[in-house]
């Protein structure tokens, strides 16, 4: 088995199992400067793979005289003891397992084929030396046969001699010589005898026995084999078991928080060494549980008190309704939506000659061409939040609170799937501007977005659904351009309640910053923490969006929530990355660990069952690098549709331009537009000052959230906040075709 390198990127996210061959992605440790990186590695015909720089194999390791162990949860590594050692980590605890699981038994059947043909090529010499012994065998027999013709040959001559009747010394050297003649033909005759005979016993009863040999020697072998397969699957059980317990061993944390030792062989960066960086420590630990845990009665772990978690659901049963069909499956649009849009075009812009005066100021009030946007406006990316409303329609059907948070922690993860490409500006809306979605023929939904602030920017955002849910929003931008990136702070809070149960959710969005805005390539990063809180029963999610780190060890994008009761005992345990997937798996029993060595904390241990997928973003459309990286969802924000606002996003004229790849015209526009709502401002401004009221003013400052046509500015039940609440009448007013107060804004 080879362990090579190759660079490749092919797009299957998960390992595959299929028949021989197993492939991946795995994280392998490069050095203390690039840490964890990822690698496509394949587990083919004993053969075991990872591609990275080319078709070409770099270093090996022979598998079959490999020593695999596990680290903690998530890593493992392969040695051959010497120099070279691999340390990989997988996204997941079960992952690392197939991937151990799969190695042991290629490890196995490597030391299998190794062994048999050791054992043919032993086999091969005996057949060889039995061949050489028959050759040689035959060449005597044919020597036997010459030795007895010309033997009797000068017999013959020596009688002939003898019967001449020569007398004296001649006649006493003639019987001499015949009769050593004679001794030496009998002396040779035996010879041969003796040793022709052997020569059946050597070519198949000698062979035989050591064939048979052989053979019995290989079938103990395979025995041995196929005892220690069975024995790494019951390790790799125990292990798992073991750990729960070993946890709260500090020496262990102290060892796993311990980076690759330096005589570790590395593909990558071997002559530099460098030194390894504090990460922060994770806050809970999971171990798998015994599924048949609760037949058993309830112990003490590691010396603390642990606690069973009841729930009226069977083990065996899905905690949650993960197979319930979609409801968006289940109706036909009436409308078939686009699937493209015209291709971005490649337009060149010195970036550094426009934001180099920017430095320290809201991106708001920065002019920006449309070069640095994407075709749609803030109200609709604020839109795209409902790529996955079918994650509220399960929710609305769960009977138990603790597994409709489950559904809402994901939904609150989802929305920002949608920005891991995304490192396009959204148009600042026009104050007054308005976005419908109106989706409610084939998932059931309304939405509507209004801009009801300038300065700050402000929306407010509300959806009604068919199927039991409602979900209300006001978001406040702050962000900040700090020369090398950007910081983008939505401020306000999301609302989610169902009917069912009155359940009423809340939560906030964490902080996007986009990295590389000066110089390299732009990407986009989510980090912060997320509280979804049902102020209904107490239930609470604690999520935590880990920031990207070069040092970082753990898996990209990282998201972990645990799922706690009004009492706080955790009842799921969430876990996953915010561009890809998010899973549950359900807390059997909690206990306390090991201490965090950097702060001294001691950390939760959760043993939990077999985690289960809760959502998992869907595929981009093909072509979706030329088009601005937008969803399936995202490409029909913009499609034009009859009978909508006269202030929709769809009639602004710059970002339709910019859709249409005129981009020259979309400047143009752009400028236009925002010189005519600064006129408006102004204008307002002076009316303000000379009828200022309290109502009218705050601080001194005039207020733009008057003109909010669809939305209340009140003050929330719940939070206590001043936020706009939608009041009513636009989808009264679309169906009789009356936009009676719209603003003349575009």
């Amino acid at each position: 088995m080879i362990l090579g390198a190759v660079m490749s990127e092919p797009k299957t996210p998960v390992p595959t199992p299929a028949g021989d061959t197993y492939k991946g992605w795995v994280f392998k440790w490069t050095n203390y400067i690039k840490g964890y990186q990822r690698r496509w590695f394949v587990l083919s015909n004993g053969l075991l793979s990872y591609y990275r720089d080319g078709p070409h194999v770099s270093r090996h390791i022979n598998l079959a005289t490999a020593t695999i162990t596990v680290d903690d949860a998530c890593n493992f590594v392969i040695s051959n003891g010497g120099a070279q050692t691999y340390h990989l980590k997988a996204s997941c605890e079960v992952e690392r397992q197939r991937w151990i699981t799969a190695l042991e038994l290629a490890k196995a059947k490597a030391a299998r084929m190794q062994a048999e043909s050791g054992g043919g090529s032993q086999n091969s010499e005996v057949q060889s030396a039995l061949r050489t012994l028959g050759s040689k065998v035959e060449d005597l027999s044919t020597c036997n046969d010459l030795i007895s013709k010309h033997g009797s040959a000068l017999q013959r001559s020596l009688s002939e001699l003898d019967s001449l009747r020569l007398t004296g010394e001649a006649g006493d050297k003639i019987r001499q010589v015949t009769e050593r003649a004679t001794l030496f033909r009998i002396t040779s005759n035996a010879m041969i005898n003796v040793g022709v005979p052997r020569l059946p016993c050597v070519g198949s009863g000698s062979q035989q026995a050591i064939a048979e040999g052989l053979q019995a020697e290989r079938d103990q072998r395979v025995r041995l084999e196929e005892t220690l397969e069975q024995l790494a699957k019951q390790h790799n059980h125990l292990e798992r078991a073991f750990r729960g317990a070993s946890q709260s061993n500090a020496t262990a944390d102290n060892k796993s928080a311990s980076g690759p030792g330096k005589g570790e062989g590395s593909d990558e960066d071997d002559d530099n060494e460098f030194f390894d960086a504090m990460e922060e420590a994770p806050e809970f630990i999971t171990v798998p549980a015994d599924p048949h845990f609760h037949k058993r009665s309830s112990s003490n772990i590691s010396g603390f008190n642990s606690e069973m978690c009841p729930d009226d659901q069977s083990l065996n049963e899905e905690p949650l309704a993960m197979n319930q069909e979609s409801p968006s499956q289940e109706l036909v649009p009436l409308k078939k939506r686009r699937t493209r849009i015209s291709d971005k075009p490649n337009y060149s812009l010195n970036l550094w000659s426009i934001m180099k005066n920017c430095i320290g100021k809201e991106l708001s009030k920065i002019p920006m061409p449309v070069n640095f946007n994407e075709p749609i406006s803030m109200l609709q990316r604020l839109s795209e939040d409902l790529e996955y409303h079918e994650l509220l329609d399960k929710a609305s059907k769960c009977q138990s609170s603790l597994e409709q948070m489950c559904y809402v922690a994901a939904f609150s993860v989802s929305s920002y799937s949608t920005t891991v490409h995304r490192t396009g500006k959204p148009f600042n809306p026009l104050l007054g501007e308005t976005y419908e979605l109106d989706r409610r023929r084939e998932s059931g939904y309304r939405s509507l977005c209004e801009q009801v602030s300038h300065h700050p920017p402000a929306a407010a955002h509300h959806v009604i659904s068919d199927r039991g849910w409602t979900l209300r929003q006001e978001i406040t931008v702050a962000s900040k351009f700090r020369g090398k990136y950007l910081s983008i702070m939505p401020l306000g809070t999301i609302h989610a309640i169902f009917e069912k149960g009155n359940n009423h959710y809340t939560w906030k969005k964490v902080t996007t910053t986009v990295h590389n805005i000066i110089v390299g390539k732009l990407w986009i990063d989510q980090s912060g923490e997320i509280d979804v809180v049902n102020h209904t029963t107490g239930d609470r999610c604690h999520l935590k969006f880990a920031p990207y780190s070069y040092f970082s060890r753990d898996v990209a994008r990282k998201v972990t929530g645990v799922v706690m009761d009004k009492d706080g005992k955790a009842h799921y345990v969430l876990s996953g990355t915010w561009d890809e997937k998010m899973e549950f798996s359900r807390v059997m029993q909690s206990s306390l660990g090991g201490e965090n060595g950097t702060e001294g904390k001691q950390k939760t241990v959760y043993q939990t069952l077999k985690a289960r997928e809760v959502w998992r973003r869907n595929p981009l459309p093909e072509g979706a690098d030329t088009m601005y990286y937008f969803t399936s969802l995202a490409l029909t924000l913009n499609e034009y549709e009859e009978g909508i606002s006269p202030t929709d996003s769809r009639r602004r004229p710059d970002q339709r331009l910019m859709e249409e790849g005129r981009w020259d015209e979309g400047n143009s526009e752009k400028q236009r537009l925002e010189e005519k709502q600064r006129i408006v401002r102004r204008e307002r401004e002076r009316e303000a000052a000379s009828q200022r009221t309290a109502s009218q003013s705050e601080e001194g400052a005039p207020h733009d959230s008057h003109l909010a046509l669809w939305f209340d500015r009140c003050e929330d039940q719940i939070t206590g906040e001043q936020v706009h609440i939608y009041k009513g009448g636009y989808w009264e007013a679309k169906d009789r075709g009356i936009w009676e107060g719209c603003p003349d804004i575009y």
